[in-house]
Parts: C-alpha cells; sequence; structure tokens
C-alpha cells in the first residue's frame, strides 16, 4: 500500500504546471469594460489593448503568439480583433494600450478592421453577448512563414499547425 502511494506521489509530481494567460483588464467570464471597446462603428470605446501575462509554457516553446477572436460576430465567419505573432520566447507579457504597436521582436497581423493592430468589441446593438477569446499560442517555430500582409485567417491556420499548447480565457461584451 506504502508503494502504490509513493509511486502516485511522485508521478503527480512530475507533471507540469498548465500553461495559463492572465490580465489585469480582461476578467475571464467577465464583461469587457469600456477601456476594450472599439472607438467607432457606433461604439465609443478608449479602443485598449489588454494587459496579459503568461507563464508555463510547454517545454519547446520557440515563439507566442496572441490572438483575440469573436465567434460570435454576424459575418459567417467571426471577428478578429486582434493578432500579434513571432513574439520572442522570453516575453511573458504585453503591457496594456499597444494598440498598433507590436512588442520587440513580433509583428501584428491585419485585424478584420482592415488594419494592423488592436481593435476593440463593437457588437450589433441590441444582439447576444459575443464572447470575446484571447488565446495565447507557445510555437514550435521561431517565427511564421506568412507574408506580412497575410490575412487573420491565414495566420490563424500556421498558428494552429505550430501550436504546442494554447491558453485562453473569454471575456464577453454587449450593447
Amino acid at each position: 500500500m506504502r508503494v502504490i502511494f509513493f509511486a502516485a506521489l511522485v508521478s503527480f509530481s512530475a507533471v507540469a504546471a498548465p500553461f495559463t494567460v492572465t490580465s489585469e483588464t480582461v476578467k475571464d467570464g467577465k464583461s469587457l469594460s469600456n477601456a476594450q471597446v472599439f472607438n467607432g462603428m457606433g461604439c465609443t470605446g478608449d479602443n485598449q489593448s489588454p494587459q496579459l501575462s503568461w507563464k508555463n509554457a510547454p517545454e519547446g516553446t520557440k515563439s507566442f503568439a496572441v490572438t483575440i477572436y469573436d465567434p460570435d460576430a454576424p459575418t459567417g465567419s467571426g471577428w478578429w480583433h486582434w493578432v500579434v505573432y513571432d513574439v520572442p520566447a522570453t516575453t511573458t507579457s504585453l503591457a496594456a494600450d499597444l494598440k498598433d504597436k507590436a512588442p520587440e521582436g513580433a509583428k501584428l497581423g491585419r485585424t478584420d478592421f482592415g488594419a494592423k493592430g488592436f481593435g476593440g468589441a463593437c457588437p450589433p446593438p441590441k444582439d447576444k453577448a459575443h464572447h470575446y477569446v484571447v488565446t495565447v499560442f507557445a510555437l514550435k517555430v521561431d517565427k511564421l512563414e506568412v507574408p506580412d500582409d497575410a490575412t487573420a485567417a491565414m495566420i490563424g491556420y500556421f498558428l494552429n499547425a505550430n501550436a504546442l499548447g494554447k491558453a485562453k480565457l473569454t471575456a464577453t461584451y454587449k450593447r
């Protein structure tokens, strides 16, 4: 009996901590604040990208990427709000309000607003609450081999093809 307990304890302690993402400005399961709401298209927010931190990336991670995606947008394909990729493996956080700036060594992808940089929430008036999925991808490559003008969908394809792990949090917003 003691041997079985000891073996279980040893195998439990060898399990790595989960890859997670947290934010000082966006809370999982909670509504976005006005800071992360778009300023335009009938919305009057501050259009600030959220602060994000992540830890316990999978072994072998060579870079990260961050996306914010609204699967509830009435487009038939959702809505990409932010795409940041080629984030160096030494980076473990992004400051709030980066807008159209990327961290050192990283690149911004084109969003569904038609430009590179963060675009906040702006669901149709009186629509159901939309979900804003923040995903940090731990990647097995240093750089994604995508054109500079690649769409968010194309970048998303390569993110999923090269992912070692994903950490997510989901916020909501309704107007």
